[in-house]
């Protein structure tokens, strides 16, 4: 309790809340850090809309230091759907095996890529209803694979966005897809794409679930820690 209560003391930002200060400071503290899985097979020159959908399908309860080999396994034997479509489920949950629910994800990944030859000639179509509508695939997936590979610009909201927001004060929100409503009226369009890249790791080392390092954050001045009661 006596932890607990030093913690609660400390809560109170002692500046106001300034997103373009707020993610200047993000970049540079995430610099040193594993970039987000989606965002580094991307530059690794998986950056098809086919690819992103798939890696994001994967990536689901899934953690990232197991996402990136997986996809990069899968990619090796097939990149895109019309390679990914000849393999069978059972083919594609041996490449897809290390990550969790693995067997749903191989027969949603395999339909996809049926789907994107049979239906729009070997490629996904840019377009939001049309991979909202596909398998497996909901508003986060949706987000990222359109803003990375789409060049559109539209927030990827997982847990770490979703809680990072929530405990700055910016939302207060109960869901991810509650989340992505509220940011798309308070983040300046700019910054849509960029949040996932960044929280995605600031929220896996510094801003984390439990006892997040609020010491050495370099948001600690201005965020409002909402929720916070124990904190490094």
């Amino acid at each position: 309790m006596a932890v607990q209560q030093r913690a609660a003391e400390q809560l109170p930002p002692t500046r106001p809340f300034d997103i373009d200060v707020t993610f200047e400071r993000l970049r540079e503290a995430v610099r040193p850090l594993p970039k987000a899985a989606m965002f580094q097979l991307a530059e690794e020159g998986f950056d098809s809309l086919f690819e992103q959908v798939v890696a994001c399908i994967i990536s689901i309860r899934t953690y990232e230091e197991t996402t990136l080999p997986t996809a990069r396994r899968l990619f090796a034997a097939a990149r895109t759907p019309a390679e990914v479509a000849r393999l069978d489920p059972d083919e594609i949950d041996t490449l897809i095996g290390a990550c969790t629910f693995h067997e749903p994800k191989s027969r949603q990944i395999h339909a996809i890529a049926v789907e994107a030859v049979e239906r729009y000639g070997g490629q996904l179509p840019p377009d939001r209803d049309a991979i909202l509508a596909l398998r497996g695939v909901g508003p986060k997936c949706a987000a990222l694979a359109l803003s990375i590979a789409g060049g559109q610009e539209w927030i990827g909201v997982d847990i770490h966005v979703h809680r990072v927001t929530n405990r700055w004060g910016l939302v207060r929100t109960k869901t991810p897809e509650d989340t992505m409503a509220a940011l798309e009226k308070v983040l300046p369009r700019p910054y849509w794409v960029e949040i996932n890249r960044l929280l995605v790791p600031f929220g896996k080392s510094i801003c984390t679930g439990t006892a997040p390092r609020c010491s050495t954050c370099p948001l600690c001045d201005m965020c409002s820690k909402v929720g916070v009661t124990v904190h490094r």
